[in-house]
């Protein structure tokens, strides 16, 4: 009997599995693998070893879909077979993002030109869809941009994406337009935030040269905005934005735009841009959940160069920031602690990183003690008294060990300070408290769905 071609049924079970899963998931766990051996192991029955981008995509693909592999592969091969999955890397690496053939530009002098061309337009050349995470908080937003890449101006015109900060709005805009410009280098593509479009309308008024500034914005294929809400309330810049709007959208280009609040919310934006903003797609993006920050820490650790594979280090570090942006900067700051000091990355190591609470430092300016006192005790429903004092039984325990964690990370106060807040303790009892919330975070879901209601209070 001839031996099975690997790449065929490997192609046929991905082929398989693609049916069954989003275009989302399979992009972001399935495309990341192959199949690294296929061997016998008796008459009837072979032993599969699938090889995993990472220990992170290994992790996850063998919790959430070895099932499906596995009956998908056996379809494949007309046999009963065995499945192993191995961290390896795939020395054909003809797999792309999305599961198709190779990239488009293989040449070093044309991803130069791709680059640079990114830079002129202002595109992020790193926010693609081959390093943009996806789970259930964002998966429709990720496929409605995707749809959007292959049929630019008719798929989804407008595009409206909105959410809180961090939750990759951005990204996605801005990989679409990567998209569009490794198809056709030459892609007319306008990319502004609210505020730059409003300073060049002004500009643009002042110095007697709106033909310019509609040269700019009107003759492109696509016209992309970040927070667009800075537009509202702005009666001048609203009419052009209406015009540039209608002129692009007539000519077949397709817009995208992002906001921190759908249209409906968006004060003082006028009624003909609201109604020309609900004509297209609107969709919220979520607030990354716990996979999804896991899968963040991967993608970010693997673009910094630090080797972050081991799960539970992931899921630390997952368990204790809940934002993209905060992932990233304490990430840079781990990548720096590890080299001033020499030393690997432990759990100890980002323990202590954690500890020091600067990723969160930013959010300092909009609490205190007194509102984080008050929060806790509101959501454990323990009094003031209680939480402060030298109760040790369990619950108010725990609880007071949330506290000096949310007050040491949140507020970036020192171990002494956080001591005489939470009832005069000393700073090895604060060590203990935050150092034991901040492990029970990356493995307690109850734990981590308590610090996440309590962050959103404050």
């Amino acid at each position: 009997m001839r031996k099975p071609d690997k790449q065929q049924i490997w192609h046929e079970t991905l082929e398989s599995v693609k049916v069954s899963v989003s275009p989302a998931i399979f992009a972001t766990w399935i495309s990341q693998t192959h199949l690294s051996s296929l061997k016998k192991i008796d008459k009837s029955r072979y032993l599969a070893e699938v090889g995993c981008s990472s220990a992170f995509v290994k992790t996850t693909i063998e919790r959430r879909y070895f099932g499906l592999i596995q009956d998908s592969l056996i379809s494949s091969l007309g046999s009963p077979s065995d499945l192993t999955f191995v961290v390896k890397s795939d020395p054909a690496n003809k797999i792309d993002e999305g599961g198709g053939p190779a990239p488009l530009f293989q040449d070093k002098n044309t991803e130069e030109e791709l680059n640079k061309r990114l830079t002129e337009i202002g595109i992020r050349p790193g926010f693609t869809f081959h390093n943009f995470a996806v789970s259930p908080s964002n998966q429709m937003a990720w496929a409605a941009a995707e749809a959007v890449s292959r049929e630019p101006g008719t798929a989804y015109n407008p595009l409206f994406l909105w959410g809180g900060v961090g939750v990759g709005k951005t990204h996605l805009m801005h990989a679409v337009g990567h998209t569009l410009l490794k198809l056709k280098l030459e892609t007319k593509i306008a990319v502004c935030s609210g505020e730059e479009f409003t300073n060049d309308i002004v500009n643009a008024i002042r110095n007697k040269n709106t033909q310019s500034f509609r040269n700019k914005y009107r003759n492109v294929a696509a016209l992309f905005i970040d927070d667009i809400q800075f537009i509202a309330g702005k009666d001048a810049v609203q009419d052009e934005f209406f015009h540039t709007f209608n002129a692009v959208t007539r000519s077949g280009g397709q817009i995208i735009l992002t906001s921190d609040k759908p249209p409906t919310e968006i004060a003082k934006l006028e009624e003909r841009l609201r109604s020309r903003f609900e004509a297209g797609l609107i969709v919220d993006i979520g607030p990354p959940d716990f996979e999804l920050r896991c899968a963040i820490v991967q993608i970010k650790s693997q673009e910094k160069g630090l080797l972050i594979e081991e799960e539970k280090l992931v899921h630390l570090i997952a368990g204790n920031i809940l934002g993209a942006r905060q992932i990233e900067g304490f990430l840079t700051r781990l990548g720096s602690e590890s080299k001033i000091k020499n030393l690997p990355i432990t759990e100890d190591l980002i323990t202590s990183t954690l500890g020091k609470g600067e990723h969160e430092i930013d959010r300092s300016k909009n609490t205190n003690p007194e509102i984080m006192i008050e929060a806790v005790c509101k959501h454990y429903s323990i009094g003031r008294r209680a939480i402060l004092g030298k109760g040790r039984s369990k619950f108010i325990a725990r609880s007071r060990q949330v506290l000096m964690y949310l007050i040491r990370t949140e507020l970036n106060l020192s171990l002494e300070e956080v001591g005489r807040l939470v009832g005069g303790r000393d700073h090895s009892t604060v060590i203990h408290g935050v150092d034991k919330i901040t492990k029970l975070a990356s493995e307690n879901v109850q734990i981590r769905e308590d610090i996440l209601r309590i962050k959103s209070v404050i």
